[in-house]
C-alpha cells in the first residue's frame, strides 16, 4: 500500500509542477524518477544505473527514429508538400463535402506535420472553402482539428506514439501499431466529423481581427499557395509518407511466424527495409525530392537544423519518460500491482483513463503519451496485456487517452480558437467537447478489436 501511495504522490506531483509552475517535462519525469527510487526504498547506486541505463537505451533505440520522422515532416511542410497533398484531395473530393474535406485532409496531412504546424498551414484552405460552400466555419474548424489530432496521437511515426511504442517496448513491430492504428485513427476521425457536422449550419460571432496581431495577419489560400512558388506534384508529396509506412508494415508481415517472405535473402531485404530507421531515413531520401531550385542544400541544412531543435524535447521528455518508468518497474509497486490489478479486469481502460487525466490536467498530448506509457509499461503483465497485439493496442488507448480533453492547458486549443476566431466559450463548448467525443470514440474501437485480438 505505501507503494501505491508513493505512485500517487509522483503523478500528482509531475501534473501539478508540469500544468500548474509551468516546469519542463523532462525536469519533472527525471526528477520523479530520482525521487521515485529513494522513496521505493532502492539504493542510490541502483537508482542512477536505472536512470542513466534507461535514458539511454530508450534514445538509442528510438532517438534516430523520432529524429528522422520529424526531419520528413519538416521538409512535408516547408516544401508545400502539405498544400499540394491538400489540393489533390480537394480534386478527387471536391467542395461538396466541405467538412468530409478538411477532416480527410487533416488525418492525412498529421501523420508527419505535427497537428499545431498543419492547422497553421492548412487554415487558409478551410477558410476558402467556408466561403466557397458556405457551410459555418465552427464545423469546418472542428473537422480539421479532429482529423489532424486522429492521426497526431494514433499513428506513428508522429513522435508522441513512437515514444509510447518504446516505453511500452514494442517498436520492433511498428507495424501491427500502424495497421491498428491507421483505422482506429479513421474512426476517431469520423466521430470528430460527425460531431462537426452538427454545426454546419449554425452561426457564431467570430473574435474581430484587432484583438490579437496573430488574428491580423490574414492569407488567403491563392496568396499562401503562391508563397510557395511551384508546388510538387501530388505523388511526391505523398511519396516520403507513403514509403516508410508500407516499409515498415511489409518488415512486420516479413517477421511473421509462417515466413511469408521465407527465410533467405529476400527475407533479410525486406526486414531490414522495413526496420523503422532504415524506412524512415528512405522516406527522408524521398522528401529530399521535394526540394527544388536554386539553394536546395543550403534549405536542406537548415530544416535539418530546426528538426533538431523540434525534436530536442521530444527526445528529452522521452528518455526522461524511459527512465521513470524504469525505476517503477524496479520497485515494489510492480508486484503490489500484479497481486491487485489482474482480477479487476481493467485491461485496456487502464492506459487510457490515466493517459486522459494527465492530458487534461496538463495540457501536451506528447507529455500524456510518453508519462502514461512510461507508468503503465511494468503494468501490462497483470492487465493482461502482456502480448504483443495487447502491448499494441495499449500504446492505442494512450494515444486515444491524449486526445482527452483539449482546452485552455493545450497550445493546439489556442492555435485552433485562435485561427478560426472562435470566441473561448464557444471554444470551450466545441472544441473541448469534440476532442472528448474524438477520444472516447477511439478507445470504443480499440476496447472492440481487443475483444478479437486479446
Amino acid at each position: 500500500m505505501t507503494a501505491l501511495l508513493v505512485l500517487i504522490v509522483l503523478v500528482a506531483g509531475i501534473v501539478l509542477v508540469t500544468a500548474r509552475w509551468k516546469v519542463s517535462p523532462f525536469l519533472a519525469l527525471m526528477g520523479a524518477a530520482l525521487l521515485g527510487g529513494f522513496a521505493f526504498g532502492l539504493p542510490a547506486t541502483e537508482i542512477v544505473e536505472t536512470v542513466t541505463e534507461a535514458f539511454g537505451s530508450t534514445l538509442g533505440n528510438i532517438g534516430l527514429v523520432i529524429l528522422f520522422g520529424t526531419m520528413i515532416g519538416v521538409i512535408l511542410e516547408r516544401s508545400g508538400a502539405a498544400i499540394a497533398m491538400a489540393e489533390a484531395l480537394i480534386r478527387v473530393l471536391g467542395t461538396r463535402f466541405p467538412n468530409l474535406t478538411m477532416s480527410l485532409i487533416g488525418y492525412i496531412v498529421s501523420i508527419p506535420v505535427f497537428c499545431d504546424s498543419g492547422y497553421v498551414i492548412l487554415n487558409s484552405l478551410r477558410k476558402a472553402i467556408t466561403l466557397r460552400t458556405g457551410v459555418s466555419a465552427l464545423a469546418t474548424s472542428m473537422a480539421l482539428m479532429t482529423g489532424l489530432y486522429a492521426t497526431h496521437t494514433l499513428v506513428p511515426p508522429t513522435p508522441g506514439p513512437l515514444a509510447a511504442a518504446e516505453n511500452i517496448g514494442i517498436t520492433h513491430n511498428l507495424g501491427l501499431i500502424i495497421a491498428i492504428g491507421v483505422p482506429v485513427a479513421l474512426v476517431a476521425a469520423l466521430a470528430g466529423l460527425a460531431y462537426a457536422s452538427s454545426f454546419s449550419r449554425k452561426e457564431f460571432t467570430p473574435l474581430p481581427a484587432e484583438d490579437g496581431d496573430d488574428l491580423a495577419v490574414e492569407q488567403s489560400w491563392d496568396e499562401l499557395r503562391e508563397s510557395y512558388g511551384r508546388l510538387p506534384n501530388a505523388f511526391l508529396a505523398f511519396f516520403p509518407i507513403l514509403l516508410p509506412l508500407v516499409l515498415i508494415c511489409i518488415g512486420s508481415v516479413a517477421e511473421l511466424p509462417s515466413a511469408p517472405f521465407g527465410e533467405g535473402t529476400l527475407f533479410g531485404a525486406v526486414a531490414f527495409l522495413g526496420t523503422p530507421v532504415i524506412a524512415l531515413i528512405l522516406g527522408l531520401g524521398a522528401a529530399t525530392l521535394l526540394l527544388r531550385g536554386h539553394g536546395k542544400l543550403a534549405r536542406f541544412n537548415e530544416q535539418m537544423a530546426d528538426s533538431v531543435r523540434v525534436a530536442a524535447p521530444i527526445l528529452l521528455i522521452t528518455g526522461a519518460g524511459a527512465a521513470f518508468g524504469a525505476v517503477l518497474e524496479a520497485s515494489p509497486i510492480t508486484g503490489f500491482l500484479e497481486d491487485n490489478l489482474s482480477d479487476l479486469g481493467l485491461g485496456l481502460a487502464v492506459p487510457f483513463l490515466i493517459a486522459a487525466a494527465l492530458k487534461t490536467a496538463q495540457g501536451s498530448s506528447t507529455v500524456a503519451l510518453v508519462s502514461t506509457s512510461a507508468l503503465v509499461a511494468p503494468m501490462l503483465p497483470a492487465l493482461g496485456l502482456g502480448s504483443p497485439e495487447g502491448m499494441a493496442l495499449s500504446v492505442l488507448a494512450v494515444g486515444a487517452g491524449a486526445m482527452v480533453v483539449s482546452h485552455a492547458n493545450d497550445s493546439y486549443f489556442w492555435v485552433v480558437s485562435q485561427l478560426s476566431r472562435i470566441p473561448v466559450g464557444t471554444a470551450y463548448r466545441t472544441l473541448s467537447v469534440a476532442t472528448a467525443i474524438e477520444g472516447t470514440a477511439a478507445f470504443a474501437t480499440i476496447w472492440i478489436i481487443g475483444q478479437f485480438l486479446l
